[in-house]
């Protein structure tokens, strides 16, 4: 199965032709110049450090991807009684809610140390356990405030989201409280809402080769993705370095 991960890679390396201005060649090391806020750069920078740190992202990967499944196991049927669906269906949202969020963090700022060039250390993908209340609370204002942007037309919420993209960096990279966090991240992110948005899209073309590359491909495709989206919070806290 994993002879088509070389099969995505070459599909991938036609993307520059999108004129996004990547260089895959291009590998930015932390003692170098910072690389400039943007899609095109980011998804460069995202490509190098996927290759640089690949086998560790992958399991990084994978190991997120674990904790995924349980949703639908806990789906109810349609035969149960309604107490036992009800009790379901409150155990899945818990679920949702209370304990994906911190692997999802966790694995956010080994990508986060990746693109610094730290150490990765897998057993940190559940060192959001070590911050546990910041991140379920942080998670559900971001949420809900995606939510209700949502209500108001899709489009509101498609900014906030944007604008909400380094929550998670910030909580695990610096230690911010929720609401600083989100404080932060909106203030970071002010007049790179159309790169955010650009990596988004961007990011859905290449996720969908991934799945052309029977399925094996995803797991590349969300390193990069995932690598491309830390790298761009590195470049915008380099360019705003009073945060």
């Amino acid at each position: 199965m994993f002879f088509q991960i070389p099969t995505l890679v070459a599909i991938i390396d036609l993307i520059p032709a999108l004129h996004l201005g990547i260089d895959l060649n291009i590998i930015h090391m932390e003692n170098n110049p910072s690389i400039l806020p943007g899609a095109g750069t980011s998804l460069s920078n995202g490509w190098a450090k996927m290759k640089q740190y690949f086998l560790p992202l992958l399991f990084v990967v994978i190991i997120a991807s674990i904790f995924d499944p349980p949703l639908k196991i806990l789906k109810t049927s349609t035969d149960m009684h309604t107490s036992e669906k009800v009790f379901l269906e409150i155990l899945g949202l818990a679920y949702l809610f209370l304990f994906v969020p911190i692997i999802k963090y966790g694995a956010n700022y080994l990508f986060v140390q990746a693109v610094y060039d730290r150490k990765i250390e897998l057993k940190d993908i559940f060192i959001g356990f070590n911050n546990y209340l910041n991140i379920v609370l942080v998670n559900l204002l971001v949420v809900s405030l995606i939510g209700i942007g949502m209500i108001a037309l899709i489009i509101p919420g498609i900014i906030i989201a944007c604008r909400l993209a380094f929550v998670s960096y910030l909580v695990m990279d610096k230690k911010l409280d929720p609401i600083a966090a989100i404080e932060t991240s909106w203030k970071l992110t002010k007049g790179y809402g159309w790169e955010i948005f650009l990596l988004v899209i961007t990011s859905i073309f290449i996720f969908f080769l991934g799945l052309l590359a029977l399925i094996v491909g995803v797991f590349p495709a969300v390193i990069w993705i995932k690598a491309s989206f830390a790298s761009l919070y590195k470049a915008v806290m380099s360019e705003k370095e009073e945060y």
